[in-house]
C-alpha cells in the first residue's frame, strides 16, 4: 500500500500544473518488458505523457530479452542510442530503467523526485534553436534556425510513438503481469544533418500514421537544442 501511495503521489506531482509550452523538456525512458524494476518507471511515463510542457518518450531496449521474454517494442537501435549516451559520459555501463532528461541529466531507477528536479532545471534553460514542424498526411516538413550564434553540427530527428499499449507478460521477470506502457517509440529517424549556422529546411515521409515529434540534438549527443510536436 505504501508503494501504491508513493507511486500515485509521484504521478500526480508530475502531471499537475501542466501548461502549454513552446519549449518542452524531452524525457527519454530506457526500459524493458523483461525488467522487474521497470514497471514503476513505466507508470511515471503515464504522468509525463499528460504534460504539455514535457515530451516523454519510452525507448524499449533489447538486452533483457535473453532472460525469457522478448520485448515486442524493443529495437537494437534504442539500445545503441542509450550506449552512445553512456559513451558520451565516459562510461560503458547502461541500465534499465534510466531516464535521460533533455539529453543532459541522467536519472537511473525509479526516482520521481530526482526526475522532477531535472525537469525543472532544464525548463530554466532556453533552447538555442528555433524549430518549426508541420505535418501534411504522412509528410513532415521541418525548419530550423539558430536563435543567435551558430550551434554546431546537429542531427534532426523525427520520432513516432504509440500513446498507449497494454501487454500480458507471460515469461521472464514480469511473468503473469499485465502492464501498461505509454508513449512507446515506434521509429526514430534522422532526417538530416544540419550545420547549425543558418536557416535550413528538411522534409521526410513518415513511416506510419502515429503521433510524432521533432528533435534537434548535437551529432555527438548532449543537451537538446530544440524539440517540437509535429501536428
Amino acid at each position: 500500500m505504501r508503494f501504491v501511495t508513493l507511486l500515485t503521489s509521484a504521478l500526480l506531482t508530475l502531471a499537475s500544473h501542466a501548461v502549454a509550452e513552446d519549449e518542452p523538456v524531452v524525457v527519454e525512458l530506457y526500459t524493458s518488458q523483461g525488467c522487474s524494476s521497470c514497471p514503476p518507471a513505466d507508470a511515471l511515463m503515464h504522468g509525463l505523457s499528460m504534460r504539455d510542457d514535457v515530451i516523454g518518450l519510452a525507448l524499449h531496449v533489447d538486452y533483457w530479452d535473453y532472460i525469457g521474454w522478448k520485448d515486442e517494442f524493443a529495437d537494437p537501435a534504442y539500445t545503441n542510442r542509450q550506449r552512445l549516451y553512456a559513451r558520451a559520459r565516459g562510461t560503458r555501463t547502461v541500465y534499465t530503467p534510466q531516464m535521460v532528461v533533455h539529453g543532459n541529466d541522467f536519472v537511473v531507477g525509479f526516482k520521481p523526485d530526482d526526475l522532477a528536479a531535472a525537469i525543472r532545471s532544464n525548463k530554466a534553460k532556453p533552447y538555442t534553436v528555433d524549430v518549426d514542424a508541420s505535418r501534411r498526411g504522412n509528410t513532415i516538413t521541418v525548419e530550423v534556425e539558430p536563435k543567435s550564434a551558430p550551434v554546431g553540427e546537429a542531427s534532426v530527428y523525427v520520432v513516432t510513438y504509440a500513446p498507449h499499449r497494454q501487454v500480458d507478460i507471460r515469461r521472464g521477470e514480469n511473468a503473469g503481469r499485465t502492464l501498461d506502457y505509454y508513449n512507446i517509440v515506434t521509429s526514430w529517424t534522422r532526417i538530416g544533418v544540419w550545420d547549425g549556422a543558418g536557416r535550413e529546411s528538411f522534409a521526410a515521409r513518415m513511416p506510419n500514421d502515429e503521433d510524432a515529434v521533432v528533435l534537434v540534438q548535437p551529432t555527438d549527443y548532449g543537451p537538446m537544442l530544440a524539440a517540437a510536436r509535429a501536428n
